[in-house]
């Protein structure tokens, strides 16, 4: 696990190095185009960033899921580098979806990994597309279940659009605080910081809305493969021992996990844990591909 950036210019020094480590594909559809970032070589691995995000919620997951794998971490329309699609899970699924056939072929077997908002659409992922393998969800948008706020997010616009950036870290280190870190606002490190604010204003799809709706059962319906769920235990956005072995009963093949010292975004919080969890679940397919029939 690398360092942890101490101030800003490390976090942003951090950031470069691992895109410059990226393979960058602008694929086209008719309403522009979705960028996709790719690491590493191996069986594929899809990652799908949370609402509000962008390809670096994985910042502290890609290196070390691409020493095994081929990693594809995509922005999704409408936030980061790609085009904003119209309203609607489907208006945004169906650009996903073609781009990502031109990028390796609508045929291959691949896995997938989805973050918040981001599990939702992987979700529809897996029950449209073919030899989707495994199926990771990692506090998941999507499911029924209660939520548990901390207290009340800020506008970071107006310190945004004044140009006031000590005020705009401020309010940024407060939303992460509530929503989406278990630690106080005046202890998070500067690459969380960094990533969250960068994503924050350039978002323009809206997805809020679409995660509070339900769906994720109905989604999954048609997906005939495994699917694994993982909250941290301070997750907000739902009751983690509850909603957990609830939703995993509910799929055809589910499992579950509640991960320690995290918050919403626990693959960030606790790479330590989620990176070799993701690796031992993604392995397992391996593992089983390389048994011999009979």
């Amino acid at each position: 696990m690398q360092d942890m950036p101490v101030d800003d210019a490390q976090a942003r020094a951090l950031i470069e190095r691992l895109s410059a480590q990226a393979r960058t594909e602008r694929v086209a559809w008719p309403g522009g185009q979705v960028c996709w970032r790719g690491f590493g070589a191996g069986s594929p691995v899809v990652l799908v960033h949370g609402g509000h995000g962008s390809w670096l919620h994985w910042v502290r997951n890609i290196e070390a899921l691409a020493a095994h794998h081929t990693v594809w971490a995509v922005d999704l329309p409408g936030f980061g580098d790609s085009e904003a699609p119209g309203e609607g899970i489907a208006a945004l699924l169906a650009p996903t979806l073609a781009t990502l056939d031109v990028l390796i072929g609508s045929d291959t077997p691949l896995d997938l990994v989805g973050f918040s908002f981001g599990g939702l659409v992987a979700a529809h992922m897996a029950a449209q597309r073919p030899n989707v393998r495994r199926l990771a969800l990692l506090g998941t948008g999507g499911h029924p279940g209660l939520r548990r706020p901390k207290g009340e997010l800020l506008n970071w616009k107006p310190a945004w659009h004044a140009g006031d950036a000590l005020a705009l870290e401020h309010v940024m280190r407060h939303n992460l605080a509530m929503h989406m870190l278990s630690g106080a606002a005046a202890e998070l490190d500067a690459l969380a910081v960094r990533v969250h604010t960068e994503a924050c204003v350039r978002t323009w799809f809206r997805s809020k809305d679409i995660s509070r709706a339900g769906g994720l059962v109905e989604a999954l319906a048609p997906y005939a493969g495994p699917t694994w769920l993982v909250w941290g235990a301070h997750d907000v956005t739902a009751d983690p021992p509850v909603i957990a072995p609830a939703l995993a009963s509910a799929l055809f093949d589910g499992r579950s996990d509640v991960v320690a010292g995290a918050g919403h975004w626990v693959q960030y919080e606790r790479a330590d844990v989620i990176n070799p969890m993701l690796l031992d679940w993604l392995g397992a397919v391996r593992q089983r591909a390389t048994v011999p029939p009979g």
